[in-house]
């Protein structure tokens, strides 16, 4: 038998498959989707890959696999979607497989991977009614091992560091033991459990609204009927769309078949994993985030592919855990860019969703306040059913909300980050013993230090990108790289000493409001404060249990969190997201402002949001008061379409990255040329845009090109863009890294 392998190799040309014979011992072992190990080339060390096909012969000469892991890592549906995802991303097959392989796998070394966790147990194998006769007989006198046996025969079998402390022996009494015959030793795998020391009251199924009922009846009959349907579940903040997926989840339950949740942020997965434990227990659910350890993440994984778990939450590579009885999928607050790879393979998870909804015929869900603009026109256009939730579930009015210009405020002689009417309603909330949330989408301390004498900003030196002061570190920071380094008094490049630091980010904010407020408590979540293990999910729980005043934070803070005593949400700069250069910048704007703002007033108490801007007619801020998505939609709807943007055409960025500035430019400018050929010999329906500087153009110390076309995404373009790859790859523009992305979701 000869198996079909592909190298796990990010080089393009191995890219394919190379024949391997399967000894006779190992032919019971090896099947489509399984790791092996095998000599390539010249190469002395063993080198790892993918078995995609078993045929009967070969029409060459061929080598003997060496070795194969012999768990079943992935099946031949996981194989296909691998093909499917290198087609339709770029890349090669083995970057896809290895998505779909268990946490902690990555190394070409088999015998140097995650494994299961084992602990030394205990058992006794005398009866308990001749260790009770023996105790009776004193023919076994020790107290200790007394203890230790008395305790086994209530539990029957320990870990046996557990059975030192509860019955107060130690191992030299346990091994005693074993010597005469009471117990033996074993191993035994154990859970690494990322919810051991959860304590969740249980929860019961609440009364759904009638849109509710509307909604879950729809996605029913879907379930039912083992139908391929897409829904946009399109509600208010706080209408209960969780409520909804819960009640789906119970009855895809009941059938013996398991959902997949998805939730854009590691914020999240605290949250929606507290609500569901609380109505379905620990047992059933399995989650799969970033923050886990690589061992907790492996554990997870292994109880999902043995069917132990029939609920997997998680981020976006959830989508790719071995889940072999799906029933159903639902992608929540759809419209967030996380759901978008940004490394290779560079896929977008809510394709992929759709790709394995297919294979299983079973509905998605998509959930979200404010839809990505692809997915409602989707849904005004028939593709998928829309389902909407107007009303808060608890009837719960939407919060007031006003806009500030802080032009105005500058005018008055208010320089700092607060407006007066945000102070005064700040005041207020303390007074009233409610919450607030600040919201500022720039962490660090100041965002940029510049001479007020010669213009000069402190740039990052491998990064064309300015640096971020932090206070507490006392260090300049990139947030593209890493480099740091220490602020200087003196300009480098005139000596002068005007330095200014200028803009502001939430650790100054958080500085600020103690200043303003001296006796409110403050919390802060930022990627710099969320850096430990279960970080973010301390100071949620901190907030909401502390009752502390004031919550001031980045994106984290915006999406998904219930918070009943909030009742003022505070935007403190809403213009950060406009100044982007990216088409959606209006839609990112509205879909911010929103999101915060439905953090506030969700229980009996009105909600009140206050945001400040320095553009109060930009179309984004001015609907975003009205919380009214379909006024918006309708409006930039129509600039995309006059514009030729998504939804009606589709984007690639080709990229070049190199430290060799000749070589980005020149590849660029080859496909380009090779591309502009291809348009007018194949009559291509492509917009083709001439090669240009990235918008951040050198990050990491290497100078960034791109090419951006507009098309309708096809197997002719792809096929276009793979040979036009190729003829560049002839060329050899050494040290060039090149993308492609398909509709990207940061076009910088």
């Amino acid at each position: 038998m000869i198996a079909e392998i592909i190298m796990n190799s990010s080089v393009k040309n191995l890219d394919r498959t190379f024949d391997y014979s399967i000894p006779h011992d190992m032919e019971e072992k090896i099947h489509i989707g399984s790791r092996v190990l095998v000599k390539f080339g010249n190469i002395k060390e063993l080198k790892e890959g993918f078995v995609v096909n078993i045929k009967e012969k070969s029409d060459f000469e061929v080598k003997e696999i060496s070795k194969v892991e012999e768990k079943d890592f992935i099946d031949k549906a996981k194989v296909s979607l691998a093909k499917w995802m290198a087609e339709r991303y770029f890349c090669n097959v083995s970057e896809c497989i290895k998505l779909m392989l268990p946490p902690g796998t990555g190394t070409n070394n088999l015998a140097n991977r995650a494994k299961e966790k084992t602990a030394r147990f205990i058992r006794l194998i005398k009866s308990i009614d001749e260790i009770e006769a023996e105790i009776e007989n004193k023919i076994l006198k020790s107290e200790k091992q007394i203890r230790a046996l008395r305790a086994l025969e209530k539990i029957d079998e320990i870990p046996s560091k557990e059975l030192e402390e509860i019955a107060d022996v130690t191992s030299a009494v346990l091994k005693t033991l074993e010597k005469n015959g009471y117990i033996e030793f074993y191993e035994q795998a154990t859970e690494r459990n990322p919810f051991l020391h959860k304590v969740v009251a249980a929860t019961q199924n609440l009364e759904l609204t009638d849109e509710q009922k509307n909604a879950y009846i729809a996605v029913e009959n879907a379930i039912d009927d083992m139908m391929n349907s897409e829904f946009l579940l399109f509600g208010v903040t706080g209408s209960g769309k969780t409520e909804v997926y819960l009640q789906l989840i119970e009855k895809v339950l009941s059938e013996g078949k398991t959902s997949v949740m998805l939730v854009p942020e590691i914020s999240l997965t605290p949250q929606t994993v507290d609500r569901f434990i609380s109505r379905f227990g620990q047992e059933k659910i399995a989650v799969l985030h970033s923050k886990l350890s690589v061992g907790e993440r492996y554990d997870q994984w292994y109880k999902i592919k043995n069917g132990d778990a029939k609920i997997v939450i998680g981020a976006r590579s959830a989508m790719f855990a071995p889940v072999n009885d799906l029933g159903l999928i639902i992608i929540d607050e759809e419209h967030d860019t996380s759901y978008k790879s940004e490394s290779t393979p560079r896929y977008n998870v809510k394709d992929v969703a759709r790709y394995l909804a297919k294979e299983y015929s079973v509905p998605i869900v998509f959930g979200s306040a404010t839809p990505d603009m692809d997915t409602y026109f989707r849904a005004q256009n028939g593709d998928i059913e829309l389902l909407e939730l107007t009303k808060r579930a608890n009837n719960a009015s939407l919060p007031n909300i006003e806009i500030v210009d802080m032009r105005e405020e500058l005018k008055n002689g208010n320089r700092t980050s607060i407006s007066m009417n945000l102070y005064e309603s700040i005041k207020q909330n303390i007074a009233n013993k409610k919450q607030t949330i600040l919201f500022l989408n720039r962490r660090g301390y100041s965002t940029f230090i510049m001479c007020r004498d010669c213009g000069y900003v402190a740039k990052c030196k491998y990064c064309n990108i300015a640096l971020t002061y932090h206070s507490k570190e006392n260090r300049l920071r990139c947030h593209y790289c890493g480099y740091e380094v220490l602020p200087f008094n003196n300009c480098p490049e005139c000596n002068s000493k005007s330095i200014k630091y200028s803009g502001s980010g939430t650790q100054k904010l958080e500085e600020e409001i103690n200043k303003i407020f001296p006796s409110a408590s403050t919390i802060r979540m930022d990627v710099d404060t969320i850096t430990k293990k279960n970080s973010h999910e301390d100071i949620l729980n901190r907030f909401k249990n502390e009752n502390i005043d004031i919550l001031i934070g980045t994106q984290m803070v915006v999406k998904g969190h219930h918070f009943p005593n909030v009742t003022l949400v505070g935007v403190i700069f809403a213009d950060g997201s406009l100044n982007i250069d990216d088409y959606r910048a209006n839609e990112r704007t509205f879909q911010i402002l929103t999101q915060v703002a439905g953090r506030a007033g969700r229980d009996k108490d009105k909600g009140n949001v206050i945001i400040q801007t320095y553009n109060p007619d930009n179309l984004a801020i001015e609907y975003s008061k009205e919380q009214n998505y379909k006024v918006f939609y309708d409006t930039e709807i129509k600039i995309r379409k006059a514009l030729k943007y998504p939804p009606f055409c589709d984007i690639i960025l080709i990229g070049f990255s190199s430290e060799n500035e000749n070589n980005v430019v020149n590849s660029a400018k080859f496909i380009y040329k090779s591309l502009k050929d291809k348009i007018i010999n194949n009559k291509l329906k492509i917009i083709l845009y001439k090669p240009v500087p990235a918008p951040v153009d050198k990050i990491k110390n290497k100078v960034r090109w791109r090419v951006i076309i507009k098309c309708k995404f096809d197997d002719e373009i792809i096929k276009a863009l793979n040979d036009s790859m190729q003829e560049l790859s002839s060329i050899n523009y050494k040290n060039v890294k090149s993308v492609i992305e398909l509709n990207p979701t940061n076009m910088m």
